[in-house]
C-alpha cells in the first residue's frame, strides 16, 4: 500500500513523498523496512525520540500527534489526532480489514471473559463454523492448534490482532471469538474491529491503577456495547442496566433466576460437571457442561446466547456444550492417583477467589487448601488484604507466595495478605516466598478427599520476579509436586 492510500485511510492530508508502506507498529525494535512507525507519547517514553533509529531501520513514514518542539523527521510525517487510533487503523487497512470478512463475537468483562470466549468458539464449531479464536491463553485458528503471542497481556496490540484475524481469514475461518479486556478496549488495540456481537460478563473492581474508578472502567468495557449491532447481556449484573439499549438489538440471560431471554434453572453440580435445563428463544432443552463451578452457568448461556445469534441451533447448542473439555488454567482439574484433587485457576480478585473457593467447597469432602499471591507493581495493591481475608475465611488453610511480584518487594506483598487474614482474627495461614516451594508444600499437605486450589496465575507462561522473568506453566508445576509427595 503507498503512503497516499494509507493517508487516505486515516482522513489525513496525503505527503509528497509517495513511499510503498508494508507495516505498521508502535515498538521501535519492530520497526523494518517498509515499515510505517506510529510514535505514541507514553508514560515513560515519547515515541518520536525513536525516529531517527526506526529511519535507519529501514522504516518508510511515521504517524504521530505532532512533532514535539525541536524534533524533525527524515521521513514523511502524517499527523492525525490520535496516534492510538491510526495505530488500529493502519493496521487493519494494511492486513486488508479482515473482520469484514468474518462473524466476530468480543467477550468482556471483569470475570467469565475467557471461558466464555472458549465456549463460545466450541459451540461454533459443534454447529459447523470454521472458528478462530484470540483469548488470554493463546489463540487458534480454525485448525484447533493454540499459540501464544509472546506477550504478557489479555490482548495483543492493534498490528497482532489484525494479522491474526487476517490469519484466520487465509485459513478459511467463517468467524472469530475475541476476548476484550478493558486495556485493549481503552488502548483501541481492538479499534476496526467489525464486531458482530459483544457479549457482557459482568463487572466487579479491578485495574483502577490504570483506570483510575470504577466509573471509568466500566466506560471503558462499554464501548465492546457501543461498537457492535448486538449484545447478549447478563441480567444477574447491576452495571447491564446501564447497557440496555446502547446496541442496536440485545438479548439477556441469567443464572440466577431473574428474567430473562435465556435462562437456566434445575442447576445441579455434580461429579460430572454442571447439569441444567435452558428456556431460550430456541425452546426448552437440557444441558450438561462437564466444568467445575455453578457460576460456569452463566458463562454457557453467554455462550449460547451468541452462537445461537451467528446461527447455531438447539441441538448443537446441547452437543457442543456436552462436548466441551474446558480451559487451560480455567478450573483445571489435575490428575492424581492418590485421591486428592488439584485445581489451577487463574482468579485472582477477591470476588473471583471467593467464587472459585465457594465452588470447591461445595464438592469437597475433607479439606480446601489455596495457594495465591497478588500482583505487585502498582496493580490495585487495594486488593491484597481483602484477598488475604477471603483466603483465609473460605479455605482451610492458605499460602501465600508470589505471584509476579515485579519491582514491588516481595515481602511487602505478602505482608499486605497476612494483615488481611490478621485483621479478620485468622490464623489459618503460612507465607512461602517461592511459588514453587508454595505449591510443593500445599500439595504435600493434602490427604484423599482435600482440594488444593492453585490460584492466580492460571495459563500464564511466565513468572515476573523483580529482577527476571521466568517460564512458568502452574499444571505442570501442580503435576511434578503431585510426583513429588
Amino acid at each position: 500500500m503507498r503512503l497516499s492510500e494509507l493517508a487516505a485511510h486515516l482522513n489525513v492530508p496525503a505527503p509528497t513523498e509517495n513511499p510503498e508502506v508494508t507495516g505498521v507498529t508502535h515498538n521501535a525494535d519492530w520497526a523494518g523496512p517498509g515499515f510505517a512507525f506510529v510514535a505514541i507519547r507514553g508514560a515513560r517514553f515519547d515515541g518520536h525520540s525513536f525516529i531517527d533509529r526506526v529511519a535507519a531501520a529501514g522504516a518508510v513514514a511515521v504517524i504521530g500527534e505532532g512533532l514535539p518542539d525541536g524534533v524533525t523527521s527524515p521521513l514523511p510525517y502524517l499527523r492525525v489526532a490520535s496516534a492510538r487510533a491510526a495505530l488500529a487503523d493502519a493496521a487493519a487497512a494494511l492486513a486488508g480489514h479482515p473482520s469484514r470478512g468474518l462473524r466476530v463475537v468480543g467477550v468482556t468483562g471483569t470475570d467469565g471473559k475467557t471461558t466464555t470466549s472458549w465456549i463460545t468458539r466450541h459451540l461454533l464449531r459443534a454447529a459447523g463454523q470454521r472458528t478462530g479464536l484470540l483469548s488470554t491463553v493463546g489463540y487458534e485458528l480454525p485448525d484447533g492448534e493454540l499459540r501464544h503471542f509472546p506477550a504478557h497481556f489479555t490482548t495483543p496490540e492493534a498490528p497482532q490482532v489484525q494479522a491474526t484475524l487476517a490469519d484466520m481469514v487465509t485459513a478459511g475461518a467463517d468467524a472469530a471469538v475475541l476476548e476484550a479486556s478493558s486495556h485493549a478496549l481503552a488502548l483501541e488495540r481492538v479499534r476496526s474491529v467489525a464486531w458482530d456481537v459483544a457479549v457482557w460478563t459482568h463487572l466487579s473492581s479491578e485495574h483502577l491503577d490504570f483506570h483510575g474508578t470504577l466509573e471509568n472502567y466500566f466506560a471503558d468495557k462499554r464501548r465492546l456495547v457501543e461498537a457492535a449491532p448486538f449484545a447478549v447481556l447478563n441480567v444477574d449484573d447491576p452495571w447491564t442496566a446501564q447497557l440496555r439499549g446502547v446496541a442496536p438489538a440485545e438479548t439477556t440471560y441469567s443464572a440466577e433466576g431473574q428474567h430473562a431471554d435465556w435462562r437456566a434453572t434445575d442447576i445441579e453440580e455434580r461429579s460430572t460437571g454442571l447439569h441444567f435445563h435452558v428456556l431460550s428463544p430456541l425452546g426448552e432443552f437440557d444441558a450438561h457442561l462437564p466444568m467445575i463451578g455453578r457460576f460456569n452457568v452463566a458463562n454457557a448461556l453467554a455462550a449460547m446466547a451468541a452462537a445461537a445469534h451467528l446461527g447455531a441451533g438447539p441441538e448443537a447448542l446441547a452437543a457442543g456444550l456436552a462436548s466441551f473439555r474446558g480451559v487451560p488454567g480455567r478450573m483445571e482439574l489435575v490428575p492424581d492417583t492418590h485421591g486428592r484433587r488439584v485445581v489451577v485457576d487463574f482468579a485472582h480478585t477477591p470476588p473471583s477467589l471467593e467464587k472459585a473457593l465457594g465452588t470447591l467447597r461445595t464438592t469437597t469432602t475433607g479439606r480446601l487448601i489455596v495457594v495465591l499471591g497478588s500482583a505487585g507493581g502498582p496493580r490495585d495493591p487495594g486488593k491484597r488484604a481483602p484477598l488475604g481475608e477471603v483466603a483465609t475465611r473460605l479455605a482451610d488453610h492458605a499460602v501465600f507466595t508470589e505471584e509476579d511480584c515485579r519491582d514491588t518487594p516481595l515481602d511487602d506483598i505478602l505482608r499486605e495478605m497476612e494483615r488481611g487474614a490478621q485483621d479478620a482474627g485468622r490464623t489459618n495461614f503460612e507465607a512461602i516466598p517461592d511459588r514453587r516451594d508454595a505449591i510443593r508444600a500445599a500439595i504435600a499437605l493434602a490427604q484423599p478427599g482435600d482440594t488444593v486450589l492453585l490460584a492466580g496465575k492460571g495459563p500464564e507462561d511466565t513468572l515476573e520476579r523483580a529482577h527476571e522473568t521466568i517460564p512458568w506453566n502452574e499444571t505442570q508445576e501442580a503435576t511434578d509436586a503431585l510426583k513429588l509427595s
